[in-house]
């Protein structure tokens, strides 16, 4: 494959999911905080993953980030952050002090939308749902299918009585993430090095990737609103 051809397609995929809607979205406060800073994080050529108070140091706004090809780097968390702190500060959403923390979405990360699925098809996720579905809510298995409406999970371990196989309507997810697994960090070191050695031109993104020290979380920026 030439170099044109293969931006060609990078440029295609872009184009097929920066506006993607997520189909797993927060609930409460969180859904309140996600709807505020959305827009903006948008604007400045990034997709929302997730957003989660909690109470961790005190208490803890995170918010999780990807440019439209799934990378992420230490400078993009602070564009993200820097975005995003006026907004907060204007709308004050949350009452009393937080600390702010703006990550990439990692390798086991959450999947969000049904791209996320097609993307790391045949890879081993776990999910909640919002509904009995099969007579339970949680499940876990591999990646085998994903259609418009559904994604289908083949078990990778013996449950007694479950079926091998099942398929999951994106409708009543409630949860969703990656299995952290070897292969998983291989295909995703991969995709980030095919990525960032078929970089669209004009593209400013930082060749720096931080999943040193045996470490594979993401790269944050804090700070203390």
């Amino acid at each position: 494959m030439n170099e044109q051809t293969q931006q060609e397609q990078i440029i295609t995929a872009l184009d097929a999911t920066k506006d993607e809607p997520r189909i797993i979205r927060e609930t409460g406060i969180d859904a309140k905080v996600a709807s505020l800073i959305e827009p903006a994080i948008n604007a400045a050529g990034f997709r929302l993953v997730r957003v989660r108070l909690s109470g961790l140091n005190g208490l803890t706004l995170q918010i999780m980030a990807e440019r439209p090809d799934g990378t992420m780097t230490v400078e993009d968390c602070e564009i993200v952050s820097k975005t995003v702190s006026p907004v907060l500060d204007v709308e004050d959403p949350i009452d009393g002090k937080y600390h702010l923390e703006v990550s990439s979405p990692g390798i086991d990360r959450p999947m969000v939308r049904k791209s996320d699925f097609a993307n790391w098809q045949g890879h081993i996720a776990k999910l909640e749902t919002s509904l009995l579905h099969d007579n339970r809510k949680k499940f876990r298995g591999r990646i085998i299918k994903v259609e418009t409406d559904t994604v289908t999970l083949e078990a990778d371990q013996a449950t007694y009585g479950a079926e091998a196989q099942t398929v999951i309507p994106f409708d009543i997810i409630a949860e969703a993430r990656l299995i952290l697994t070897d292969d998983l960090i291989r295909d995703a070191l991969r995709k980030d090095k095919d990525l960032r050695e078929g970089r669209i031109p004009g593209d400013q993104l930082s060749d720096e990737i931080n999943l040193d020290s045996g470490n594979a979380g993401a790269p944050e920026s804090d700070t203390d609103i």
